[in-house]
């Protein structure tokens, strides 16, 4: 079945001190968009994410949330600053020098000594941390594609359903066409009887006016052609494929056929059901725009 461009997904994955939530969410776009909104030391995940999300889905804009939590307290590392400690040695030594007192080097005095010695937090290593992020990313994508699906079985539902109103009325639209050249003939055999009086009738003269109302009004193409758009929606609407384009494309032809109906037939009865046909189409397409 087709699936919906719109939907959610939500996944967590924890690992390496870290816990990972990631949530998507899809609206409606021609293309495939997708957005990563990710911390600044994180950036270099924006890249494999996308191609995670782009070996899924087809259509839409995607917008991916990424929360990450630290579970274990980072290590913390002392840093010494040698250059700085050289430093103060050397003026240290000096200043003895120009007192003339004696100077002996104490260890922990200069490590004392103003950022001689400072504390870091270990370095993340993403490499380890990427997997992890996979994890919860996966998780996101499987619960928004089930998500993705059982909205697409709806729609398909409903779209098929107004496919056999459609092929319904495209029935009605040749049952009326069968006796539409019949009408015509009886009322232009009636007017022009009416204008001549008593004056005989000339049967071959109106025989080929009504052939040639007979092939301009005919619709037999429109219809067939019709046909075929319907079928082929519905083998679209049954597929696992990205059809939301492809629909389109068909509504937009079962547009312009009804349309050549409506002008060809010179029939009212018709004219009323192209009317409702055009009304279901604009449905159609509104509700097509929602699949992928």
């Amino acid at each position: 079945m087709a699936n919906s461009m719109t939907g959610f997904g939500r996944g967590e994955a924890s690992g390496q001190g870290y816990q990972f939530t990631v949530e998507l969410k899809a609206v409606n776009h021609r293309f495939l968009e997708v957005v990563v909104r990710l911390p600044k030391n994180f950036m270099s995940f924006e890249e494999p994410m996308r191609k995670m999300v782009q070996e899924k889905l087809q259509r839409g804009r995607v917008e991916i949330y990424i929360n990450i939590a630290q579970t274990e307290e980072k290590k913390r590392l002392a840093k010494v600053d040698k250059e700085l400690a050289l430093s103060y040695d050397k003026s240290l030594k000096e200043l003895a020098l120009s007192l003339h007192t004696a100077y002996e080097v104490d260890i922990y005095r200069l490590a004392a000594l103003p950022e001689v010695l400072s504390l870091e937090e270990a370095e993340t290593d993403l490499d380890k941390l990427w997997p992890v992020c996979a994890e919860a990313l996966a998780a996101a994508l499987e619960h928004f594609v089930r998500m993705r699906a059982m909205e697409g079985l709806k729609l398909t539902e409903d779209l098929l359903g107004r496919l056999d109103f459609l092929a319904a009325s495209l029935e009605k639209i040749e049952q009326r066409s069968d006796s539409v050249v019949a009408d015509y003939q009886k009322r232009l055999r009636e007017r022009v009887q009416a204008l001549l009086g008593e004056t005989v009738l000339d049967e071959a003269r109106l025989a080929n006016e009504v052939a040639f109302f007979a092939d301009r009004a005919s619709i037999t193409e429109e219809i067939v052609r019709f046909h075929s758009h319907l079928e082929q929606s519905r083998k679209a609407l049954k597929s696992s494929d990205a059809v939301g384009r492809k629909l389109d494309f068909l509504i937009q032809e079962m547009n312009r056929e009804i349309n050549t109906i409506g002008s060809k037939a010179n029939d009212l009865g018709i004219s009323q059901v192209v009317i409702d046909v055009k009304s279901e189409l604009e449905k159609v397409r509104e509700q097509v725009q929602n699949l992928e």
